[in-house]
This record gives C-alpha cells, structure tokens and sequence, in this order.
C-alpha cells in the first residue's frame, strides 16, 4: 500500500492531536476539545479507518460528535473541567509562582477558559 506525505503527516498530526486531546483530560491548560477536533479532521482526510475508530472512541466518540453537531457538551463536563481547571490554576499560582503578574496571568486564562466552557451549550441528556 503506498502512502502520501500529505497522508502521513495529517495522520501524525491527528495521532499528537489525539495524545495532547486525552492528556488535556487531565490538565486544564491543555484544551481536550480543540485537539480532538483537530484529530477528527486530520482523521477525516487522511485516514477513514482512524476516523471511523476516533468517532467510535469508547471515551471521546460522543464528546466529538455532540460538539461538532451542537455545540454542546454535559453539565457534568463543565462542573468537573471549570472545578480541576480552577484548582490546578489556584494551587500552581500559591504554590509554583512567585510573580505576581504571572499569578494575574494564570487568573486571565483561568477566566477566559472559564467564559468559554460557560458559553457552549449544555447537553440536556446528562446523567445527574
């Protein structure tokens, strides 16, 4: 099977997207959403089996699909990504930082990562 250049760098460009989407689970200065998008559009000209498997995907098929249909994501999703988001932030600025304006910096980000989680809509068939 030969492959293209183009076709291998989207699909590496999809896979990093995909590794820096699932590790943004986990830390809240790493957007998840952004970077699983971009995997599913990598995937979507590059690879039809990798975009079959990503839209699939046990954990992140559903999150996908409801953003890019609706832009909307569970009630819990934004309760748990805003709470780690300001935790992380808090114990970094008390505890990693010594300056100040980077302190107020880490804050900007805080609120406008914030703002933006609050702006998507909430997908109403959430498991409360």
């Amino acid at each position: 099977m030969k492959y293209s250049l183009r076709n291998i760098l989207l699909v590496s460009a999809g896979l990093i997207s995909f590794v820096l989407g699932a590790v943004g689970v986990v830390l809240p200065l790493l957007p998840t959403t952004p970077f699983l998008l971009l995997s599913a559009a990598c995937f979507i000209r590059s690879s039809d089996r990798l975009y079959s498997w990503l839209i699939g995907h046990r954990y992140f098929g559903e999150y996908i699909r409801r953003y890019r249909e609706h832009r909307a994501v569970t009630r819990r999703n934004k309760i748990v990504s805003i709470s780690l988001l300001w935790i992380v932030i808090s114990i970094s600025a008390f505890t990693a930082v010594q300056s100040w304006w980077l302190r107020g910096l880490l804050f900007v980000i805080a609120t406008g990562v914030t703002v933006h989680i609050l702006s998507l809509n909430t997908w109403k068939d959430d498991d409360q």
